[in-house]
């Protein structure tokens, strides 16, 4: 199933982010939150409905039961796919990189893994086990078939053999956002040297499949003998529009990041004067304008950075208070995450400032010396320009 992958690799630590509306958790897998979304429910319920006539053909006079013994079947099928995603999230905390969460949903699953990989092999492995361990499932519950006696239970292993042997094969597809386009994309990217080129090929990869899939109840009955029916019909349009949505998006995210190189921290910094804590803010501000200075910075005694004084704040405070208040009073303290290198660029620049929303930022240098402020309205302004270009 498709993962995607946004900032911030955390070196196997799971980074931990509020529940999106309209989940629920329901576990951990190696200190990741296991999530269903409500729309499980919905395909469940379908699962069910889907199901049931088989289990009434197999066990005739179950009446209401058939419906409960399909439901049981989606569960277990979807216990298969959070094997799949698991395995996707053991892989990825192997390679040094934080999983967040594995949701199932109406699609299936999805594994939120923090940041880009960072090799093509990489991405190739994290990609590649998903649709493996779906196969190996589904060979697994193939061989059960022979074994185990007629009834319910052959039944479902039928059923669960099935999906997971197509979940497996459909997910090669080379296509993103499917588990076979980011295989593609490590290919591309191992052969070329860069990653951008291989998600737009792969991009393009996930475009075509999309359009052969939604052309297939053109050539169904002929070929199958079948006419489409109204569910087939939907299921084409929705996983189409998925694989389309899907693709398109991860083409103009490659295309973005293609310009983030140019985004650089150091030219964007703001000119800074370091005042003590306990200074009269008009009096702070007096320096700061004489000095041209675009920031304030509180220090301790010993020179030791405090806090960023805040912009917003400063603005906010009426003139004739200002002589009677410590600038500490609107500075914000300097915690893990507001001191970055003023070398910072590109992408890092952004996982940077993703990882710790702020204000403003203070740049410093190597060996500790104050470089500078960075707004974060200075890059995003910065960031809006290189889109453009």
């Amino acid at each position: 199933m498709p993962d995607p992958t946004d900032p911030a690799p955390a070196q196997g630590r799971p980074r931990r982010t509020p529940r999106a509306r309209g989940t629920l958790r329901i576990g951990s897998i190696a200190g990741i939150d296991v999530l269903i979304t409500s729309s499980w429910f919905i395909v469940a319920l379908l699962i069910s409905l889907t199901f049931a006539p088989r289990i009434e053909q197999e066990e005739p006079g179950l009446g209401f039961w058939k419906y409960v013994a399909g439901f049981v079947f989606a569960v277990v099928l979807y216990l298969s796919v959070l094997l799949h995603e698991a395995s996707h999230a053991v892989t990825a905390q192997r390679l040094g990189y934080g999983v967040t969460s594995i949701t199932l949903h109406f699609l299936g699953g999805m594994t939120e893994i923090d940041g880009q990989s960072r090799r093509p092999r990489h991405e190739f492995w994290i990609a590649v086990v998903g649709p493996l361990t779906s196969i190996a499932v589904g060979a697994a519950a193939a061989g059960l078939w022979f074994v185990v006696p007629d009834g319910l239970l052959r039944v479902a292993v039928e059923g669960l053999a099935g999906a997971n042997l197509l979940i497996g094969v459909l997910n090669l597809v080379p296509g993103l956002p499917l588990d076979g386009g980011r295989v593609l994309k490590s290919a591309v990217w191992g052969a070329s040297g860069d990653q951008h080129r291989g998600t737009i090929v792969a991009g393009w990869g996930g475009r075509l499949t999309a359009l052969a899939l939604l052309a297939w109840p053109l050539v169904q009955e002929p070929l199958t003998g079948s006419e489409p029916t109204i569910l087939d019909l939907v299921l084409v349009f929705i996983l189409g529009l998925f694989l389309w949505t899907g693709a398109t998006a991860a083409m103009a995210h490659a295309r973005l990041r293609q310009r983030l190189p140019a985004l650089v921290a150091r030219p964007l910094a703001r000119r800074t004067l370091t005042v003590p804590e306990d200074l009269p803010l008009a009096e702070a501000v007096r320096r700061a304008q004489e000095a041209q200075a675009g920031s304030i910075v509180t220090v301790a005694a010993d020179g030791t950075p405090v806090g960023i004084v805040s912009e917003a704040a400063v603005t906010a405070m009426p003139a004739d208070r200002r002589p009677w208040v410590a600038v500490s009073t609107v500075a914000r303290t300097m915690e893990d995450g507001l001191a970055l290198p003023a070398a910072v660029s590109g992408e890092d620049l952004i996982l940077a400032i993703s990882r710790r929303p702020a204000e403003e930022y203070l740049l410093v240098e190597e060996d500790g010396r104050i470089y500078g402020v960075l707004s974060t309205a200075d890059v995003d302004r910065a960031f809006r320009e290189n889109a453009r270009r």
